[in-house]
């Protein structure tokens, strides 16, 4: 699906037409620059590779430099690939956050905060134990997790502690609240995964 690489810029809350406060979370989408295009004749498929927030040469390999220098464009920290843009575009084009409207819906897929090791209470939403009768060393533990002599072993998929969050989530189905364009700015409901200043991919 087309769309654009953003930034997220953090959250806040407008009024509808009816006095009702939304919260909103706000997202820098673009400009975009194409800094590739795939043909079906050459790669197999159609599709627009789309860079992102620029950085320094000094920062970029040979290949990257050769790379962006043949778009025409500067070096871009991030780049992801699109399909199914409804208009032509060439490379070294830029896309900006005009494609959205307001009113339509879009996914939002980004890597979500990274909360360490956490408990099953934490991480699964275990109630833990009882807190009276004696029951001092288990009120967080998991309880048990396998037999004995049968199956002698773990069932994989067992809720157990481990690492929380740090990972790829998509959100669906966000409405759009507000475009703002000479800000390049896109005011979507609701919450988005990852931290402030996270690159986020928004899809029509």
């Amino acid at each position: 699906m087309s769309g654009l690489i953003g930034k997220k810029i953090g959250m806040t809350s407008l009024f509808d037409e009816n006095g009702k406060n939304i919260p909103c979370t706000v997202i820098e989408a673009g400009p975009c620059a194409v800094t590739q295009v795939r043909t079906s004749e050459v790669d197999g498929y159609d599709a627009l590779q789309l860079g992102f927030d620029d950085k320094s040469d000094k920062n970029a390999t040979k290949a990257d430099l050769g790379h962006f220098k043949k778009a025409g464009t500067s070096v871009k920290r991030k780049v992801i690939e699109f399909q199914g843009f409804e208009e032509e575009f060439k490379l070294g084009d830029h896309i900006t956050v005009d494609i959205f409207t307001e009113g339509e819906f879009v996914d939002i897929s980004g890597t979500s905060k990274g909360k360490g090791f956490q408990g099953v209470v934490k991480r699964h939403g275990f109630s833990g134990s009882e807190r009276t009768h004696g029951q001092q060393s288990m009120l967080r533990a998991p309880g048990s997790v396998g037999a004995a002599s049968y199956p002698a072993r773990i069932f994989k998929g067992m809720r157990m502690a481990g690492q929380m969050g740090n990972k790829k989530v998509k959100v669906q189905n966000l409405r759009v609240l507000k475009v703002v364009p000479e800000k390049n700015l896109l005011v979507v409901k609701g919450c988005v995964p990852g931290h402030k200043n996270s690159y986020v991919t928004i899809l029509k």
